[in-house]
């Protein structure tokens, strides 16, 4: 065991402890798999990172990322408290744009107007659900066939599926049987409206609601969700539903105050957010 440097971060959010906590162990390297599992659920939240050196060509660092109980191939809070970590302790990328490995491949992060904004990666899978997973959603959510306006996978590494509803109101509204749901991991969007049912930019600066329902990682509902936000722009701005730059709210179900930013700029979409820097020290793993 030896001290190694530790943070730990508040994501997407610009008031401290209103967004997504992550943990990050800054100097990983020599920590075994069931170290860096140990940790991560001994810390208990929703995700905790490690940060390596990279092993590909081209990549500034790389991070292995870890629920209460399980390693995920990808996800999004941890790429960006991440790398607000790494450059915290002096990481200087070799571009313009930080480049982090990760079990999916590599994942660019730029700096822009004092947000971190990672790529989107590709969807693992998409399309529509099929029938029996509409209705273990219904059934576990307490919904009506009318209630979800649309449907698709949505999955980018976690395995994320997503749904619809008519309104932000609705969503906040769920109160979801989890026993239910598993093993699904789950989201749910829905729009802030105006009377007339336009979109309505003006809704705390958010158009949309989003909430992520999870059943396997032992974090019931995640206060902030990168990877699910990544997935829901890709599907909502791709089939028309959601303009080409909209800002989503998340947590508040939870009372937290998250805000992704969702931007297309030619085949890339940016999903950012702030950061905020909580706790720097060190850990004896």
């Amino acid at each position: 065991m030896k001290s190694r440097r530790y943070t730990v971060v508040d994501v997407f959010t610009a008031t401290p402890l209103k967004g997504n906590p992550l943990a990050v162990v800054v100097d990983a390297e020599g920590l075994s798999d069931a170290q860096m599992q140990a940790f991560a659920r001994w810390t208990n939240l929703s995700e905790t990172s490690c940060l390596l050196p990279p092993t590909q060509a081209g990549a500034d660092y790389r991070v292995r990322i870890f629920t209460p109980q399980r390693e995920l191939p990808f996800a999004g809070h941890p790429t960006l408290g991440s790398c607000q970590a790494w450059l915290n302790q002096g990481g200087v990328p070799q571009a313009q744009e930080v480049v982090q490995e990760c079990a999916v491949g590599l994942v660019r992060v730029r700096r822009e107007q004092g947000r971190l904004a990672f790529a989107a990666p590709p969807l693992l899978r998409s399309g529509p659900l099929d029938e029996g997973v509409l209705a273990q959603i219904r059934a576990a959510l307490h919904l009506q066939p009318e209630d979800i306006v649309a449907h698709q996978w949505v999955d980018n590494g976690p395995g994320w599926c997503a749904v619809m509803l008519r309104s932000a109101e609705q969503v906040l509204a769920l109160r979801p049987d989890f026993a239910a749901l598993h093993p699904l991991e789950l989201g749910v969007v829905g729009p802030h409206l105006q009377k007339v049912g336009v979109l309505a930019p003006q809704q705390g600066e958010a158009q949309f609601e989003v909430r992520a329902f999870i059943s396997t990682m032992g974090v019931p509902e995640d206060p902030v969700t990168g990877s699910l936000n990544a997935g829901l722009a890709q599907w909502l701005i791709g089939s028309g539903l959601a303009p080409d730059h909209y800002v989503a709210a998340q947590g508040t179900a939870l009372d937290r105050a998250g805000r992704v930013h969702v931007q297309r700029e030619g085949a890339t979409i940016w999903v950012g957010g702030a950061v905020q820097t909580l706790v720097q020290g060190m850990v004896t793993l």
